[in-house]
């Protein structure tokens, strides 16, 4: 038993030099181990660090370029719309051109027409009148050398008549 109290006895110089040795081990630990595995942390936690600070400059840059997009995409449309819109108006302006430019051809054609029936309708009268008028000619012709009788007369009349109605 001595030898177990040997070793639970409190020497004051062995208890000095066993604190002077821990004090050596702790700067040593701090100089050696500590101060390097701090720097080592503190460069992660920077690195980590300035990688996160990229991460939200990446995210606001792209929400920034997802704005611009989208803002360029609303302009598209809105120009696209103005294209189409001004497009149906110059269509609609020139299928009212057009049908203006047919109403003119077809009114042209139609007082073409009306002109052309006008003068071929006093063509055949000038036609018809002339027909008449040599056909009485001739009747009056055979008048002169016949001698009227009556019935002479109204056989000239119903050839007349005859002739007339062959000529329509």
């Amino acid at each position: 038993m001595q030898l177990y109290q040997a070793l639970i006895t409190l020497d004051g110089w062995t208890f000095l030099a066993q604190i002077c040795n821990l004090m050596i081990q702790l700067v040593i630990f701090k100089k050696l181990l500590l101060n390097p595995v701090k720097k080592v942390i503190a460069e992660r936690k920077a690195k980590a660090d300035s990688q996160i600070a990229d991460a939200e400059k990446l995210r606001t840059e792209a929400e920034a370029m997802k704005a611009e997009y989208e803002q360029n995409l609303q302009n598209a449309r809105t120009e696209a719309n103005q294209i189409v819109a001004a497009a149906q108006k110059t269509a609609a302006a020139r299928s009212e051109e057009l049908l203006g430019e047919a109403r003119a051809q077809a009114a042209a054609l139609k007082q073409k027409a009306e002109t052309d029936i006008a003068q071929e309708r006093k063509k055949a009268v000038n036609e018809v009148k002339d027909e008449i008028g040599g056909m009485a000619m001739e009747i009056a012709s055979k008048v002169v050398e016949r001698e009227i009788k009556e019935a002479d007369h109204q056989d000239l009349i119903d050839e007349f008549i005859k002739n007339v109605g062959e000529a329509s």
